[in-house]
């Protein structure tokens, strides 16, 4: 089995990108509002942590946010709650598609919390960064404050792209991501 993982900085892409290799994507994020919506055991972890912000069951993403917003050291806490329970959705999804060619791993903090393999084939989505902040704008709730917290618990674009096997140069336009992906998976296979 070939392992993708797409990384590159918030808002440039990832997600978009991942979805159009046509091969099954673990999507951190999905499985991260998941949790929040249906995992009772994420809950009681973090309301025992955090009881303050973490008030009901189903997690509104707002507490999440108030709670990062209050403090930087609950944004560790909640990191490490809920990356030890996506890296078992992880492990399932893999157990799951063990048996295709390729799979594709949208995981924002591949990097940073050390999920990816030394033989993981890294794309980096390289975005312009006007692109990125016209999108982020865009989104409901989207908070300047909280999207600074997210940055800096991110390795650098620099690092990134020395790290990766390809770059891929986002326009937000899909014949031009489809073109990208069709020569990478030409190289790669």
């Amino acid at each position: 089995m070939i392992r993708i993982g797409i990384i590159g900085d918030i808002g440039s892409g990832k997600s978009y990108v991942a979805s159009n290799f046509g091969y099954p994507v673990f999507n951190a994020d999905q499985e991260v509002s998941g949790l929040y919506k249906n995992n009772r055991k994420t809950f009681r972890s973090l309301n025992k942590l955090i009881p303050k912000y973490i008030i009901s069951f189903p997690i509104d993403k707002k507490e999440i946010s108030n709670a990062i917003l209050a403090n930087k050291i609950n944004l560790k806490k909640i990191v490490k709650v809920v990356h030890k329970e996506i890296r078992k959705k992880m492990k399932l999804f893999l157990i799951k598609n063990k048996k295709r060619k390729i799979i594709i791993l949208d995981i924002p903090l591949l990097l940073e919390n050390k999920i990816n393999n030394k033989k993981d084939i890294l794309i980096f989505v390289d975005s312009k960064k006007s692109d990125i902040e016209k999108k982020l704008k865009k989104r409901i709730n989207f908070n300047k404050i909280l999207y600074n917290k997210f940055k800096k618990i991110q390795f650098t674009s620099v690092y990134k792209k020395k790290r990766s096997n390809f770059i891929i140069k986002n326009n937000f336009k899909k014949e031009s991501i489809k073109k990208s992906i069709k020569t990478i998976l030409s190289q790669i296979l």
